[in-house]
């Protein structure tokens, strides 16, 4: 059902963490919200894991991880939620896989990754978790694709992606697992690849690889979500032409739409652009709408014109095809952790003047 508009949104405000962090690692199992590692102010990897209980809103401080960790993936596996990757406090990638045992409040080692990644995209399907890509020891974007079997506690090669990509989007829709391959930042100042534009698709079934067309623009940490079969990638930081000596990088409100159904993108008019132009946010799709919220921006009140943390959120309507503005955020900020829970999209930690401990969820109201 459609949302009708920005009155039908509100953000609901949490007590903050007891620890700031960027990078953190969020799951959602039985009504706690886990928040595992991150940097926190002194730009290490934390080892700390902290809980919220959604109903009496307190954190509680859980059993530290065996690995301290920043940008690890998160997977809920029934009463466990299993830590995969990320980069360690000597900024190597880490290849430790560990589960989180809920109803034991401890952690249990697991099969490590066949090779260290930071930068690895997980979806669960069927009690199984499938491994994309990463970024190895050596800086270069991985195409490995693993399946973990919880039963035997061991990591199985697949056909590998036709793209090396890390701190790509998936979205799992019917028996296939789209990639798109964007890049994220990346912790301890290391420099990036080049943004990836290739869309590719693997069939659970099959077992087998298809290649879509490529993004039509090459964009840095844009936001990516799907949506009533679609995928959508939203603004980011885009790079000037190899020839184009004289532009700077600069941030975009570009929104490109992929048809699942087609096959095919389409680069939406400028009438249809997101209001605000940014990079480094939070995209969700929530009551028929996608929503972007803050991220990083231009300022023309900063000398030099110096990028700092949005605050504003909008919206993309599907049913009437247009951006609405919405509340707000509380906490204006960049580079959050997210994740969906029912109608709540939460917007965990990042940088606001440094590492945050804000959580806050926008949500639907009651009756939409």
């Amino acid at each position: 059902m459609s949302a009708g508009g920005g009155r039908a949104f509100a953000w609901q405000v949490f007590p903050p963490m007891p620890t700031c962090r960027v990078y953190g690692t969020v799951a959602h199992q039985d009504g706690h919200l886990l928040v595992l590692g991150g940097c926190g102010r002194a730009g290490l990897p934390l080892d700390t894991a902290e809980t919220l209980d959604m109903a009496s809103h307190t954190w509680l401080a859980l059993a530290p991880l065996p690995t301290a960790r920043a940008g690890a993936a998160a997977v809920v596996l029934g009463k466990q939620v299993l830590v995969v990757g990320g980069v360690d406090e000597v900024q190597s990638p880490v290849a430790a896989v560990e589960a989180f045992l809920m109803d034991e409040g401890r952690w249990e080692r697991r099969a490590t990754l066949p090779q260290a990644a930071m930068g690895v995209a997980t979806v669960e399907r069927d009690g199984m978790v499938y491994a994309l890509g990463g970024m190895g020891p050596d800086t270069a974007p991985q195409a490995q694709v693993r399946v973990y079997e919880p039963r035997r506690d061991c990591w199985l090669s697949l056909p590998s992606m036709p793209t090396p990509c890390y701190g790509a989007s998936t979205f799992l829709h019917g028996n296939k697992i789209y990639v798109l391959g964007t890049p994220i930042p990346l912790t301890g100042g290391r420099q990036g690849k080049l943004p990836v534009t290739a869309f590719e698709a693997f069939d659970l079934e099959a077992r087998t690889w298809t290649r879509h067309p490529s993004l039509p623009s090459r964009r840095a940490f844009a936001g990516c979500a799907m949506a009533e079969g679609s995928v959508f990638s939203l603004g980011g930081l885009q790079q000037p032409g190899p020839h184009n000596f004289y532009s700077r990088p600069h941030f975009v409100n570009t929104v490109e739409m992929f048809d699942l159904e087609h096959g095919s993108w389409t680069k939406l008019p400028r009438s249809l652009r997101m209001r605000d132009k940014r990079a480094d946010f939070v995209v969700g799709s929530l009551g028929g709408h996608i929503v972007a919220i803050g991220g990083l921006a231009f300022s023309l009140l900063l000398a030099g014109n110096q990028p700092c943390p949005l605050g504003s959120v909008e919206s993309f309507s599907l049913a009437r095809r247009r951006w609405e503005a919405l509340p707000a955020m509380p906490t204006a900020r960049c580079s959050c952790s997210s994740l969906q829970a029912g109608p709540r999209l939460f917007v965990i930690g990042g940088v606001a003047q440094g590492p945050s401990q804000a959580v806050e969820a926008l949500c639907l109201r009651d009756g939409v």
